[in-house]
């Protein structure tokens, strides 16, 4: 599907998934920002000594407490999650050549020339394709847009 992409007739015409994930991140923004407004306008509050303390205003100084010690209590879990990783060291991933593959799959190291050892082993990408993809593509292609191939997945 993707050299399909690199052909000079292809044009997209939307595409859906940015488009979701564009609003997905307006929707986050705007959530934060709301947020971060009332967590403000509590922390005013909780601040203010007025003579006057009436049950709403008492009520919202302690939900102002609570969210102060969970953010803490939130900052104190991610340096205990950072300073752990720092004493587990990083993450090595494992590269496997044309020499491991060989010596893994017959037991003997006698491949272990410079060779192979400089080629790597790449696994072939799968690309999942659905059937609207492929109505997609048919409909544009020239030979494909009239056959009987095609009718037959509307009925689908």
């Amino acid at each position: 599907m993707d050299t399909v992409k690199m052909d000079s007739h292809y044009e997209e015409t939307s595409n859906v998934r940015s488009q979701l994930k564009f609003l997905e991140e307006l929707d986050k923004l705007e959530k934060k920002r709301h947020e971060e407004q009332e967590r403000e306008m509590l922390l005013r509050l909780a601040k203010s000594r007025s003579k006057q303390e009436d049950p709403e205003q008492a009520r919202l100084k302690q939900k102002a407490k609570e969210m102060q010690q969970a953010e803490m209590e939130v900052v104190r879990q991610q340096e205990a999650n950072q300073t752990a990783l720092a004493a587990i060291g990083p993450r090595k991933r494992r590269k496997m050549d044309n020499s491991d593959v060989a010596e893994t799959a017959t037991g003997s190291s006698n491949f272990t020339s410079a060779g192979n050892a400089s080629q790597r082993f790449q696994r072939q990408r799968t690309k999942r394709v659905n059937l609207r993809d492929l109505v997609f593509l048919m409909e544009q292609e020239r030979d494909l847009c009239r056959s009987t191939l095609l009718y037959k997945t509307f009925f689908k």
